[in-house]
């Protein structure tokens, strides 16, 4: 695949952007297409990410966005933001193709994910959640603002749409980022 330099055109998804969304996130997570990319969850869990219907449900409700980046036609990268408790946001499913990771997109969905945050949820706050285990990726998220908060919420053991679990101790750290 030739990668190009271009900017991508970063957007609200669609209905009609799902199987594409639901490919890029399955790639960008699980199996050995993951494994082409800096980070990824294969070594962790197996089984999918998310599914087509929920992505679908994020994409309809109106206190949630998935952010689609865009190149040539092609859905190269995600993020999705949602409403919590006023003035707060929750940023989940960054995902980026595995053969474009590490070019600064992941950065740039995250910055717009922030502002989308801030101008339709009015948030002042945003949080995400990251396996503990992966410990690159929270460094990453360090790099960009986010700290730390102490506070640690169980991993969903036992619901597939989730994945599958290689290990019994998968447990989510929270980040927070005031914008």
């Amino acid at each position: 695949m030739n990668v190009t330099s271009s900017l991508p055109t970063i957007r609200p998804a669609t209905p009609a952007d799902i199987p594409a969304l639901h490919a890029l996130i399955e790639s960008a997570y699980r199996g050995d297409s993951a494994r082409r990319g800096w980070t990824h969850e294969a070594d962790l869990l197996d089984g999918q990410r998310t599914d087509a219907a929920l992505l679908r449900e994020i994409i309809v409700d109106p206190d949630q966005r998935i952010l689609v980046a865009v190149d040539d036609a092609a859905v190269i990268g995600c993020v999705q933001i949602a409403r919590k408790e006023l003035g707060k946001s929750y940023l989940g499913l960054l995902s980026v193709d595995p053969l474009r990771q590490a070019t600064g997109l992941g950065k740039q969905l995250i910055t717009a994910a922030e502002h989308a945050a801030a101008s339709y949820f009015d948030a002042q706050l945003i949080e995400l959640t990251v396996i503990k285990q992966r410990s690159e990726l929270i460094d990453y998220y360090g790099r960009r603002g986010y700290s730390l908060t102490g506070e640690e919420r169980p991993f969903p053991f036992g619901d597939e749409q989730f994945g599958l679990p290689r290990t019994s101790q998968l447990v989510f750290v929270v980040l927070e980022k005031n914008l």
